[in-house]
């Protein structure tokens, strides 16, 4: 006997293959199966589904089971992934427009894909005997089993996290009313519900995620914990791992060797962990106990993916919180606009850590106003006398100084003096930066670098000099201005190679740094007990932007940052935060001062409602991408003038086509098309109309490389 299985597979992105594909197999197999069957002349892996696929859904007729091609493989080994987990990968590819295999298989390991169930079954047995013989650590000790899983040394965690004082690692600390109150209301959660924790930076949300999921432990059920990105991964994980030892933490994200990725992956499948730790794509880890969600710094872009299925991982988090029962716990000192509204709105309850731990005080803000300065042509100030002042105070007291700057590199254009020659990047339209330490231009977008030439390429002129500042040539400026300073720089030139961001870390937290160079990679979640000033140099260029969301991704990067100085109480009354500005009255300084988020959020939220912009309406973006502006504008006009011919279009207005702020990168031109409506549910019941008939248009468009959707996107 024959049985008739719905089976996902990855098909290429809008090929028309988005739902599951009908193929035989001689035993009744349970969705969630891992399978490997025929497509064209490949065989690929696929999922089973739960249900055959019927011609109304696909469009296309049904077909015979002579027709139809047998399963190639069955993964008996692997569990079936659980009905939880289906859905919510249903979800995904249906509310961002994806195809069901496309998320499906692109959210398990990749090395899946090179082993066959005999493999899988001697990897799964090893494991299991590991677990049993060397207990919870044995997570971490990764064996070359033959199955073409190669081994490497795991990054230390400890060496990341500041010191913790002298006593029992695992006991828990007193905690204050506000810490309890939120432990108390997430704990007492009878299933699901999403808590928001406004704490302010130093205000012990992690302490408060600790105890949540002490508490998720004891009851027998898993613990999710999602960061925003892997350089706050180990000392997150270190904390962890100190308060819950004997229990199984494993953690999901890029950085892990693929053969640790699939045995992390599988603890948690097979129900051997008991926390997970990871990035965005740790939303998708399958956990059969789940009971407890924490969203770490909620309001960081970084969750949100942007490529393939453009998901974003909390608000998967709070969907899956819902679909399983668990509580959701999303933690943040700047929490996202769109969180803070479904607060007020009642959809999140809110809870509040208005206070730092230990009698601590938030830092005080002080503004530079640069238009003060004298001014000499030609030259351009980093450093404000005063803020060098500062400095070299806080250094003759033995403490440390953070200097933030987002911009990495010597300079971001070099130019001509004579003929105004810039270097700009081919391939792009963007400037190439200088890297003074290599001697070289390079393409952020692209990558294409070269070495520096020694004359303009224009005029031959010699004399080339560097426009603006990074954080290389900051670094170069603190170490002449304060020679006797110990300077590190920490941003993503630096930390390229394994483990040079843990050692440089490390350094700080001993001591061993006066004065920390970095970008947005040390401005936000590491716990610095030295640091007591913290200056941004030039924060004013994000003011100006024209992504609306730029205020506030710009309000939060600055909080984040002033809440590095000043986490040790001892130190804490002379803490600082300087903002070099040449704006000093823009109200967004003048919140900042106050550390004031509440009045920021309303005067934004007032902004974007007056605007019609999101939380108040939602949006989605039609990208493509040709060889020529003309060939992706002409495929946009068309699909546009498609998409008004369905009844949805009166609720949903669409924009022209227009360039992103980078159009053209790698030889490739984009163009872009905003879709706005004030109804969630009228934009998705457009775009699933309408993305299926841009198949056979993109077909009429011979000049378009891609297209692709982004729904709720961040930038525009």
């Amino acid at each position: 006997m024959t049985y008739r299985l719905a089976v996902a597979v990855e098909a290429p992105q809008y090929s028309g293959l988005g739902g599951p594909l009908d193929y035989l197999s001689e035993l009744p197999l349970p969705p969630g199966t891992l399978v490997r069957v025929p497509l064209g002349r490949r065989e690929v892996p696929g999922l089973v589904w739960d249900a055959p696929a019927e011609a109304a859904e696909t469009g296309r007729p049904p077909l015979s089971d002579d027709a139809l091609r047998p399963v190639a493989q069955v993964f008996t080994a692997l569990p079936p992934l659980g009905d939880a987990w289906r859905d919510l990968v249903a979800f995904t590819a249906a509310y961002y427009q994806r195809g069901l295999g496309e998320v499906a298989l692109s959210v398990l390991p990749p090395e899946l894909r090179k082993l066959d169930d005999t493999k899988l079954a001697r990897r799964i047995a090893r494991l299991r005997k590991a677990l049993e013989q060397g207990g919870a650590d044995a997570a971490d000790a990764d064996e070359d089993d033959g199955d073409g899983l190669e081994p490497a040394d795991p990054a230390n965690p400890a060496a990341a996290a500041p010191p913790r004082p002298a006593g029992h690692a695992n006991e828990p600390p007193a905690l204050t009313p506000d810490q309890q109150a939120a432990v108390e209301a997430v704990t007492a959660a009878a299933s699901d519900g999403t808590f928001l924790l406004h704490g302010v930076t130093g205000s012990g949300k992690t302490e408060v995620y600790l105890q949540a999921a002490a508490h998720t432990l004891a009851a027998g059920r898993q613990a999710l914990v999602l960061v925003p990105e892997i350089n706050l991964t180990p000392q997150l994980e270190a904390r962890f791992a100190e308060r819950f030892k004997g229990r199984r933490l494993v953690s999901l994200h890029s950085g892990l060797t693929p053969a640790q990725r699939l045995k992390h992956w599988l603890m948690a499948h097979l129900g051997l962990a008991d926390l997970v730790l990871g990035t965005r794509l740790a939303v998708f880890a399958p956990l059969p106990r789940l009971g407890l969600i924490v969203v770490d710094e909620e309001h960081d872009p970084s969750y949100k993916q942007q490529e393939g299925a453009r998901y974003s991982a909390r608000d998967l988090a709070v969907y899956r919180g819902r679909l399983e029962r668990a509580p959701v716990l999303l933690g943040s000192a700047t929490p996202s606009l769109e969180s803070w509204h479904r607060a007020q709105q009642g959809r999140y309850k809110r809870l509040d850590l208005a206070s730092r731990i230990g009698g601590g005080v938030l830092p005080q803000v002080r503004l530079v106003d640069m238009n003060l300065l004298p001014r000499t042509h030609g030259v351009t100030v980093a450093l404000s006398p005063q803020l060098v002042d500062a400095l070299r105070e806080r250094l003759a007291l033995g403490e440390q100084s953070l200097l933030f700057l987002n911009r990495r590199g010597y300079a971001p254009v070099l130019h001509c003096t004579e003929c105004g020659w810039k270097s700009g990047c081919p391939h792009c339209s963007a400037w190439r930066v200088f890297h003074r330490g290599d001697r070289t231009l390079r393409c952020h977008h692209c990558g294409f670098t070269e070495r520096v030439p020694r004359a303009c390429p224009q005029c031959g002129n010699l004399d080339l000099q560097p426009l603006g500042r990074g954080t290389e040539r900051l670094e170069e400026q603190i170490a002449q201005a304060l020679p006797a300073a110990r300077v590190a720089r920490i941003d993503a030139d630096t930390t390229r190679a394994a483990g040079a961001l843990q050692e440089r870390l490390a350094a700080v937290h001993a001591g061993e740094v006066d004065v920390l160079v970095g970008t947005q990679m040390v401005a936000k979640g590491h716990d610095f007990r030295r640091i007591t000033l913290v200056a941004a140099v030039n924060p004013d260029s994000a003011l100006f932007a024209s992504d609306f969301r730029a205020p506030e991704r710009l309000f939060a990067l600055l909080m984040q940052a002033a809440g590095r100085a000043g986490r040790d109480a001892r130190q804490a009354a002379r803490s600082q935060m300087w903002l070099q500005t040449w704006h000093p009255t823009h109200p967004l300084y003048a919140a900042l001062r106050r550390h004031d988020f509440e009045s920021f959020a309303a005067s934004q939220l007032a902004e974007r409602e007056s605007a019609g912009l999101p939380p108040y309406t939602h949006l989605a973006l039609l990208r493509a991408e040709a060889r020529t502006p003309e060939a992706a504008s002409a495929f946009l006009d068309d699909a546009a003038a498609c998409a008004n011919e369905f009844p949805e279009a009166e609720q949903v207005l669409v924009y022209p086509a227009v360039p992103p702020p980078v159009a053209r990168v790698a030889d490739v031109e984009r163009m872009q098309m905003l879709v706005e409506s004030p109804s969630r549910a009228a934009l998705q019941r457009l775009l699933a109309q309408w993305l299926p008939k841009l198949h056979a248009l993109r077909a009429a468009h011979k000049g378009l490389i891609r297209w692709a959707v982004d729904v709720d996107p961040l930038g525009i």
